[in-house]
């Protein structure tokens, strides 16, 4: 057995070779199709590609509606993830497989569901209509969209940072006569701050990149719902060069703000 030291100092059993090469090939699967997308670029045309009116709203509304969102997800997908990991109650496993649901199913068909919920004619959607409030093909239809797609994403991540983190503080703290909201406010959550916000990055970067259920449930309206993964759709039918440079944007986007967030982890607070 062969071990070795990491940066740190602790002994580690080294990795057998043979892994690195279906490695190298995972690596190029991923890597390969994002080359193909740099040289494919037009970049003699590629800042008037990407500032044109159409991609700068799309951008603009996918930047609000991702962050919108990830605030829903956080504040609904907290308690949940909480609930799962700390509770205990009669149908858990039944809603933690309804909360993953999401993950497995494409998209459009969530879209479909959102749209027989809160549709003009939807389940919820009649009553809403009749008080005023339309949903459907709105902006607040992309956020709902996004939200339902996105939220699984955090309350796997916070509850696998909640049952890594352990009870053991809380139970101190508990035992020393703090609250439960004070034990949560000031011990639980600090805790698991890590996975609290890989989840949220979770959350908005699938929310930045949500396309089925958007275009199912909320149309695609310039300045309304038509977000970037749409405007990309629509170019490709048109302009195939402007397709490919909103593409890089958005995969630049998306890795500036998980890379950022990789950074903070590692970092930590000053």
């Amino acid at each position: 057995m062969r071990l070795s030291r990491d940066t740190t100092g602790v002994v580690a059993v080294a990795v057998p070779t043979w892994v690195y090469v279906p490695a190298t090939v995972g690596a190029l699967f991923v890597v390969t199709p994002l080359i193909a997308i740099l040289l494919k670029i037009d970049w003699a045309h590629f800042v008037p590609l990407i500032t044109s009116e159409s991609s700068r709203a799309a951008l603009l509304l996918s930047l609000k509606t991702a962050t919108a969102s990830t605030a829903v997800c956080v504040v609904v997908g907290v308690p949940m993830a909480l609930a799962l990991a700390r509770g205990t109650f009669r149908g858990q496993s039944l809603l933690r497989a309804l909360v993953l649901l999401p993950l497995v199913l494409p998209p459009v068909v969530g879209g479909i569901a959102l749209l027989y919920t809160f549709g003009r004619q939807g389940l919820l959607g009649y009553q809403l209509e009749a008080l005023g409030v339309r949903i459907a093909f709105s902006t607040a239809a992309v956020v709902l969209a996004q939200s339902f797609v996105s939220l699984p994403f955090l309350v796997v991540s916070l509850e696998g940072a909640l049952r890594s983190a352990g009870s053991g503080y809380e139970h101190v703290a508990a035992t020393l006569g703090a609250r439960p909201t004070t034990v949560l406010r000031t011990v639980t959550v600090p805790l698991v701050m890590p996975g609290l916000v890989s989840g949220a990055v979770l959350a908005f970067a699938r929310s930045l990149g949500e396309f089925g259920a958007t275009l199912t449930f909320a149309g695609s309206l310039q300045g309304v719902t038509r977000t970037l993964p749409l405007e990309i759709y629509l170019q490709r039918e048109s302009d195939a060069d402007a397709a490919v440079a909103l593409s890089l944007l958005l995969i630049v986007t998306a890795a500036v703000i998980v890379i950022a967030s990789a950074g903070r982890r590692l970092t930590g607070p000053l």
